[in-house]
């Protein structure tokens, strides 16, 4: 990762920090390491060539691409069956 690439990364966390606590919370390690090939919700995002660092970010990336990613790189069939997990599980304090 480049300096500019640090950089912007922590503009973005500081500049969206409830927002960047709520995709890591959502999505924590113990989530990503028992559904996915990945550790945690940015690999996952990297792995898949997409940059979000919030909940708004994860809208704008088309449905069928992530849809496509989350089928290959998780248990799930597609991004809603992924979101509506790890909500569940989150409610439920898992």
């Amino acid at each position: 990762m480049s300096f500019d690439d640090l950089l912007k990364e922590l503009q973005d966390q500081r500049a969206n920090p409830e927002e960047q606590a709520s995709l890591g919370k959502l999505f924590n390690e113990a989530f990503m390491s028992q559904y996915s090939n990945c550790k945690t919700i940015q690999e996952f995002l990297e792995k898949g060539n997409f940059q979000a660092w919030s909940t708004e970010d994860m809208s704008l990336i088309p449905e069928e691409l992530l849809n496509r990613h989350v089928a290959r790189e998780t248990k799930f069939a597609d991004w809603p069956s992924m979101l509506e997990k790890a909500k569940s599980e989150l409610a439920a304090g898992a």
